[in-house]
């Protein structure tokens, strides 16, 4: 057999004598069959599982008939042809070239990328780049014998697929949907399915909101080379609405930027309307990474009106950041506008300046490490009133000495000890010194025991006790404003931090002894769990926090957390402060599966009434996202979020999603819904229609159709 393939593929070889004399001498082609023969005719006949290799494709054929004076093979189906990109050619009977370039195939059938079959009458291969398909049907949807009808299908008297520029042009095209008719086109072009980026209509938008009414947008995308591109998106409203969007993109060598946007007029307003936004990041020498957002609005109510985004307040940031293993670099200058009906602009801290530049290293003689750390922050108003249009500079210096060591019995003592300077500059307030400078050392001292056991099923258990004696004196009270430190955290990850303010308008200062004592358990199968409890006992003093922030008075709230990580897609995580009566000041829980079928995302959020923090009111909201998996192809999903408090939804969505192999249909429903300071409700209908496996989108082909037999 394999002798006889041999013999077969040198006899092939030199029978073309067309290929084989060309001055480049591609490479010969090879042939593999049961048998040959040479007929009367002096033709070379192979029968019996006959392939054909050529310059990386592949031919097979129930016989192939070569004919040396025409150079042609004549085929008997089934004949399959592929490329070796993924696209597959069958039919029946052919007559073909030798080099595979041209040919003539009966009722034939292309698949390209596995994904879009385009059936046809007769198919004529063209120079080996164009394939002519007559009386042609095109789908990416499965075909059962038992029902031929796909769920979308594209039929046209003649269609021509460009292997080179990866493009399919239709004839006299109309598009059915399960067998109806929908439109029809006297000429259509589209992406192969390899082709992910190719100038042309996207498909349509069908969105409708309470304030615009029904509006379609029929994206248009303008491929600009292989490193940009621009997408036009028209849209028309039922309201008479009337607005141009735009997205730019383009990839660099070092990065990468996209600019968007849009501009238009509606019943709304006599004015222009539209947003435009812009972001990017780019890696800069010596290790530096630069990324930017910029965004703008015409009006408060713009982006909800037209659907965009739920948004309340709007930044524009530049950074650039640099970091190294001892080392780290970064500055940020951040714009932020409010779109709160009952926040001015003018008054807000808009424009904000920050700078850090930090070291780490090692410390000879004693040992340990250090930190130092020099800061800029600068934030202004636009105002240029008293008070209310005070402005702020800061500088800060900072360096932090930290040693752990070793102790008999697994126990770990460490020390720390450092200083902070800060100079203020309070710019357009008389109720504040300027300029104020202030100097906070501070010390610890600490002891963990961490305890570690096996238990016989294979788990891993620690327990870890830990007590921490600290103090620092913190600037005297009011001496600057706080602007920087009014939302104050109590949570696992400050427990033994030197202070609990998140800014550095505040620092806590006093003599303070923080207790904690954790567990985790590790057990095979995929739990993995775990639960906190601390305490902070101050021991000058009360402190300078409020009660409701849980770190009052001479004793703290108790901080109890706890997590849990289980088998099939479980995540259990929360968190309470709770006071010495069990009253609770803060509480937080969130629940998260993760199934084949369905998910679940929810969180709940308590905290106290606080007035140093803005919360007249006390705060209840839980948080709800969930997806379904109805049936194969139907995902029903919801959202939305609820205010215990007001006793009222603050948002709801729900949506429904068919998809499979060749077809996404996603039609949904959002509701915000208008509070004091939110900018306004709106209801938003959206449907949006995606036929895969055409220009890159690629279908689920585990919720493919199934055919009965």
């Amino acid at each position: 057999m394999w002798a006889l393939a041999a013999a077969l593929a040198l006899s092939l070889a030199l029978a073309l004598p067309a290929a084989a004399q060309t001055p480049a001498r591609p490479p010969a082609a090879t042939l593999v069959a049961d048998a040959v023969s040479i007929d009367a005719a002096g033709r070379l006949v192979a029968e019996g599982g006959v392939e054909v290799l050529y310059l990386g494709q592949r031919l097979r054929a129930a016989r192939i008939v070569y004919d040396r004076r025409i150079d042609s093979l004549m085929l008997t189906g089934p004949v399959m042809l592929t490329d070796g990109a993924g696209n597959v050619l069958t039919g029946g009977d052919a007559v073909v070239s030798a080099d595979l370039r041209e040919g003539l195939i009966q009722s034939a059938r292309l698949v390209l990328d596995r994904q879009l079959q385009i059936a046809a009458n007769e198919v004529a291969r063209i120079e080996g780049r164009y394939t002519r398909l007559s009386r042609a049907v095109a789908s990416s949807c499965r075909v059962c014998a038992a029902d031929e009808t796909p769920l979308w299908e594209i039929r046209a008297r003649r269609v021509v697929h460009d292997a080179d520029e990866r493009q399919i042009y239709f004839d006299d095209a109309q598009l059915r949907v399960a067998g109806l008719p929908v439109f029809w086109l006297p000429r259509l072009r589209m992406p192969d399915p390899t082709r992910t980026r190719a100038t042309g209509f996207l498909m349509a938008r069908v969105l409708t909101t309470s304030a615009i009414g029904v509006g379609v947008q029929v994206p248009y995308f303008i491929g600009l080379g292989d490193h940009r591109d621009l997408t036009l998106t028209p849209l028309l409203a039922s309201s008479g609405a009337a607005s141009l969007g735009l997205r730019y993109r383009q990839a660099f060598r070092t990065g990468r930027v996209t600019v968007e946007g849009a501009a238009g007029t509606d019943p709304l307003s006599p004015a222009l309307r539209g947003y435009a936004a812009a972001r990017g990041a780019f890696d800069l020498p010596r290790g530096t990474r630069l990324t930017f957002s910029l965004e703008g609005v015409s009006d408060r109510t713009y982006l909800s009106d037209y659907g965009l985004s739920g948004r309340d307040r709007l930044e524009s940031w530049v950074e650039v950041l640099r970091v190294r293993r001892d080392r780290l670099a970064a500055g940020r200058t951040a714009l932020f506008s409010s779109l709160r009906a009952d926040e001015d602009n003018a008054t807000l801290p808009a424009l904000s300046v920050d700078a850090i530049l930090r070291q780490r290293g090692d410390v000879p003689l004693i040992g340990g490490r250090f930190d130092a750390a020099a800061e800029v922050h600068a934030h202004f108003r636009a105002s240029g009133a008293d008070a209310v249009g005070r402005d702020a500079i800061r500088l800060g210096l900072s360096a932090d000495w930290q040693r752990t060591w070793t102790l008999p019995g697994g126990l770990l003592a460490s020390a720390r000890a450092g200083v902070a300077g800060d100079v203020w500059r309070i710019m357009q307030d008389a109720a504040y010194p300027d300029p104020v400078a202030a100097l906070t050392p501070m010390a610890a001292a600490e002891l963990r025991w961490p305890l570690a056991r096996g238990t016989q099923g294979g788990a891993r258990e620690t327990l870890e006790p830990v007590a921490q004696l600290a103090w620092s004196a913190p600037p005297a009270a009011g001496t600057v404003p706080n602007e920087d430190s009014i939302l104050v955290e109590f949570d696992e990850g400050n427990l033994f931090a030197p202070s609990r303010y998140p800014g550095a308008d505040r620092r806590e200062g006093g003599l303070r002894l923080n207790l904690g004592l954790g567990w985790t358990r590790t057990a095979p199968g995929g739990w993995h769990m775990g639960a906190l409890a601390g305490r902070i006992l101050r021991l000058d003093g009360p402190g300078s926090f409020t009660a409701a922030s849980g770190l009052g008075g001479t004793a703290s709230d108790w901080l109890v957390a706890g997590f849990l990580t289980a088998p099939q897609g479980l995540r259990l995580q929360g968190r309470a402060l709770v006071g010495d009566g069990a009253g609770v000041s803060r509480a937080e829980l969130r629940l998260a599966l993760d199934r084949p079928r369905f998910a679940l995302a929810t969180a709940w959020v308590w905290a106290a009434a606080d007035a140093a923090e803005n919360r007249p009111a006390p705060t209840s909201e839980a948080a709800l996202d969930a997806r379904w998996r109805i049936a194969g192809n139907w995902t029903a999903k919801a959202a939305g979020r609820f205010d215990f408090t007001a006793d009222r939804a603050t948002a709801a969505a729900v949506g429904l999603e068919f998809r499979n192999e060749c077809l996404r249909l996603d039609l949904s429903v959002s509701r915000s819904f208008t509070a004091a300071s939110s900018v306004g409700e709106n209801t938003a209908v959206g449907v949006a229609v995606d036929f895969l496996g055409i220009g890159g989108m690629t279908g689920d082909q585990a919720a493919a159709r199934a055919c009965r037999r």
